[in-house]
């Protein structure tokens, strides 16, 4: 059913924009005939729209991988540098909220771990949506933030790096066959700055999938049940990306050598101190509109990866 929804939404939209193309050359035919420049303003503007439109649904044809049309469950990774990294990977939380937002996307927050004074260690999000993953797989990989620390008395300048993971969201009973018999599934006492919902009882949960050695835990919600949810969720989305990853590789190995999204391997600098740029190190795409970047603005970096990929998948 969710298939069939999406697919009918997609045959509407581009339906629509036919029916508004036929609109628009009979408005400018008839307009012609009597000599009208009056809609000539009107016409311009509506075709503007029209080819953005048209534009979106193209860039949208490029999501045709297995697991594009899913949710995506992302995680983000604080590195080395202490708070300036925490820091950072907390801008980084905050730019994908703020994108999932402007695309009416929905995002949560399924854990967090704090950071020792600013910024987190980690986050665990997950952004629901038509084609969430599809759009955001091109994210994975490093990012770097170079910036004058709000945090350094010097106010010298810093680098910064955190990586971000992106998995689709695994549909347990069709993607993955797990016994219960191989998850181990171990309570703890949550541990972090605490606050009125941290439970002080042994409530956060750590599931270890014992063939694979894959570990989740979850100690932000409200109670052991809703953390071992959650930490089910990150398991079954981790091992699904094992899957995908490992089918990769064997078609990568008809082809050449490619380059995995881990550390070392960044993928995107945000430069804010001495000028300010945000530039793609795979796509070669760039924007000096740095701000708005980490505000959200992210479908151009997100456009030209998908246009980079046609031909390679």
């Amino acid at each position: 059913m969710r298939m069939l929804t999406s697919k009918k939404a997609l045959v509407e939209s581009w339906t629509s924009m036919e029916r508004e193309v036929r609109e628009l050359l009979d408005m400018t035919e008839l307009a012609l005939a009597e000599d009208d420049d009056s809609v000539q303003e009107d016409i311009a503007e509506a075709t503007r729209r029209l080819l953005s439109r048209f534009e979106k649904q193209e860039t949208r044809l490029l999501l045709s991988g297995e697991y594009d049309d899913r949710n995506a469950l992302c995680a983000l990774h604080a590195g080395a540098g202490g708070t300036e990294s925490q820091d950072w990977a907390s801008m980084l939380l905050r730019m994908y909220i703020r994108w999932a937002e402007t695309q009416g996307y929905e995002a949560e927050v399924l854990d967090v771990s704090e950071g020792d004074e600013a910024g987190i260690k980690s986050a665990y999000f997950d952004i629901k949506g038509d084609h969430a993953y599809g759009y955001l797989r091109g994210e994975r990989g490093v990012h770097r933030l170079v910036r004058l620390s709000p945090f350094d008395a010097d106010h010298a300048r810093h680098t910064s790096f955190a990586l971000v993971e992106v998995m689709p969201e695994a549909e347990a009973q069709g993607d993955l066959e797990v016994s219960p018999d191989e998850l181990k599934v171990e309570t703890f006492r949550s541990s972090g700055p605490g606050g009125q919902h941290m439970q002080k009882s042994s409530s956060a949960v750590r599931i270890t999938h014992q063939p694979t050695g894959v570990v989740a835990t979850c100690q932000s919600q409200r109670s052991q049940y809703q953390n071992k949810e959650v930490a089910m969720r990150i398991l079954y989305a981790r091992l699904l990306e094992i899957k995908r990853k490992e089918n990769e590789e064997a078609r990568a190995k008809l082809k050449g050598e490619r380059v995995d999204a881990g550390w070392g391997n960044q993928i995107r600098s945000y430069v804010l101190h001495p000028y300010k740029l945000v530039k793609d190190h795979r796509t070669g795409y760039e924007s000096p509109a740095a701000e708005a970047v980490l505000d959200g603005a992210l479908d151009e970096f997100i456009d030209a990866y998908l246009l980079s990929q046609v031909g390679e998948a």
